[in-house]
């Protein structure tokens, strides 16, 4: 795609996700499962590559389609200790449509300590419609999920 025309398909048709929960466990054991590779592994996928250190690149694996080898590339863009953490999320491959599409987004999680335990935020911006339509519509049902047991991993983490 030519990048006039991809200027005007983007154009002001961006949407993000964005989860806001309270779960009832400390900021600390929310950090954990966030940031170490084997607790990720179990509310995500398998991380490869992965620390919470600001300009670490690691990777995911999902189902391939098309022509997109369902590699997800990533890179830790700002870490701040039970508070804050941002990585960058790409994929796709520019030969598809539907699944598989170019994915150039941001995943940011923040946690805030409430009397009730921790509030966290999950955003995932960056997706433009039409083209990241599929993805925004899976990921929004699953990232409600990885929160779920995020909570639940996180109550074992005691």
């Amino acid at each position: 795609m030519s990048a006039a025309a991809l200027k005007a398909e983007t154009r002001g048709n961006f949407k993000d996700i964005v989860i806001d929960e309270v779960l009832p466990h400390a900021p600390e054991t929310v950090w954990k499962v966030l940031t170490s590779a084997q607790l990720i592994a179990r509310w995500l996928m398998k991380p490869t590559g992965f620390e919470a250190v600001e300009g670490t690149a690691f990777t995911f694996q999902t189902t391939p389609g098309g022509h997109w080898d369902g590699v997800i590339h990533c890179r830790v863009l700002e870490v701040m200790p039970n508070r804050r953490l941002v990585y960058a999320w790409r994929g796709g491959d520019e030969r598809n449509t539907g699944y598989g599409a170019p994915l150039d987004t941001v995943v940011t999680w923040s946690l805030t300590p409430v009397e009730a335990g921790t509030r966290i935020q999950l955003v995932h911006a960056g997706f433009v419609l039409p083209r990241n339509e599929t993805a925004y519509t899976g990921m929004s049902g699953g990232w409600k999920k990885v929160v779920r047991q995020l909570d639940e991993i996180s109550g074992e983490s005691k």
